[in-house]
């Protein structure tokens, strides 16, 4: 079951319109359903806007930040719980650890530290839980075209894309999360 996902997004406020409501649309959407957010405790760009949007909606926001990012004034204080760790490794950790699943909106290079990290935790065995993209207006098919030429070439074998599915719409997410993850 379900219980919190964990979302990793883009910090950024310059990220086009689109982004921002495909992640209105996946907060609501958690909020309705009783799905806790589980995220990097940050109130600017993607980050802010599905927090908001699970907190407006009723549900339950959990956030973990680094402390020299709080420092910054990132923080984002009216969400459910923030927890201040000392180093990103360790957000790191509770991210994966404090959710039931992944949903990676787009990002920069952080988003993609975070997706690399918890497709090869799952390829190695340390966990089980889905991952998915949400492929908003196409942004992970650059990505899913270099996963396929990694494949190609040997570098990753060529049932790769078990570790994680792609998905266009929040609504796909939640009905993919909810009859069971079919890549796990």
């Amino acid at each position: 079951m379900i219980r919190n996902i964990t979302v990793y997004c883009s910090s950024s406020n310059h990220a086009p319109e689109a982004y921002f409501e495909c992640a209105r649309q996946l907060g609501k959407g958690m909020a309705e359903r009783g799905i806790g957010l589980v995220f990097g405790g940050g109130n600017v760009g993607l980050m802010g806007c599905v927090s908001d949007a699970v907190m407006h909606n009723g549900g339950t926001v959990r956030g973990i930040i680094p402390r020299f990012l709080e420092e910054k004034e990132v923080a984002h204080y009216g969400i459910s719980e923030l927890f201040v760790v000392e180093t990103m490794h360790e957000r790191k950790m509770k991210l994966t650890e404090w959710g039931d699943a992944f949903v990676i909106l787009p990002g920069g290079f952080g988003t993609l530290d975070e997706l690399m990290e918890i497709i090869t935790w799952k390829h190695l065995g340390h966990h089980r839980k889905p991952i998915l993209l949400l492929n908003c207006n196409g942004f992970w098919e650059p990505l899913l075209s270099f996963f396929r030429r990694i494949a190609e070439e040997g570098m990753v074998g060529k049932n790769h894309d078990r570790y994680y599915t792609v998905c266009s719409t929040p609504e796909e997410v939640f009905g993919i999360l909810e009859t069971g993850d079919p890549q796990s």
